[in-house]
């Protein structure tokens, strides 16, 4: 909820996307492979929540900075969408109004959106459920905004401890949101993929019956800690 460019209001009307082939590969991921393939980095955090269930979406960031309580910015952003993106909207101070509804939610939609990640309010929870708009959101609020204060499109942005440059990898399913640099877009499939492959021996192997306590060398570290196997506590 910061503005990070400067005190210029803007709508940046060209942008360099991540390529759309690789952001598909990433969908597939899920954001905790892709999380830990990249070093742990890039996750919006816990208060950034789904509004439905079974969604797992990546598109490219268009970024969004509003003023509180107003969302005319988002509309501004709505003719800079195209297929593929992900909406990614905050504001320069915290703000709980729910700024963007389905009436929104179709307007993208027809641009070829494929979510909104918000750390402002969104409402019409419903209805946006029912079109099948995926969001995930700080706040789900039924008050509404005001159109009256200027901010910018595609311009950095922050969310919590994340900067979101526009064209950037946004990366969203149930347990969360996870952004990565467009430059690192590549890197990070490569990263995911392999370390999908090292789960599946992972797997393999404990549907065999091992035990990960001892493949991943638990037990004598454990031990090393002081803890101890005993038969009873008498």
């Amino acid at each position: 909820m910061t503005n990070i460019h400067g005190p210029r209001h803007v709508v940046v009307t060209s942008i360099e996307r991540a390529p759309l082939d690789t952001v598909d590969s990433l969908a597939s991921m899920g954001t905790a492979t892709v999380h830990e393939a990249i070093g742990r980095r890039g996750y919006f955090g816990a208060e950034i929540t789904p509004i439905q269930t079974g969604a797992r979406v990546a598109g490219t960031a268009v970024t969004v900075l509003c003023h509180p309580g107003d969302n005319g910015m988002i509309h501004a952003a709505v003719e800079q969408c195209g297929s593929g993106d992900i909406l990614v909207v905050t504001t320069t101070a915290p703000s709980t109004h729910g700024g963007f509804g389905d009436l929104l939610g179709t307007s993208v939609m027809a641009r070829g959106v494929r979510a909104l990640v918000t750390d402002a309010g969104v409402r019409d929870t419903a209805e946006l459920r029912e079109m099948g708009f995926p969001v995930w959101s700080r706040h789900v609020s039924c008050q509404g905004t005001v159109k009256n204060t200027a901010g910018s499109v595609n311009v950095p942005i922050r969310i919590g401890e994340q900067i979101v440059h526009p064209g950037d990898v946004i990366c969203a399913d149930d347990d969360g949101v996870v952004v990565v640099a467009r430059g690192e877009a590549a890197w990070a499939l490569e990263q995911s993929n392999a370390r999908l492959a090292k789960e599946a021996g992972t797997r393999a192997r404990l549907e065999a019956g091992e035990l990960g306590l001892d493949f991943y060398g638990l037990r004598a570290e454990l031990a090393a800690m002081g803890v101890e196997w005993v038969e009873s506590l008498e």
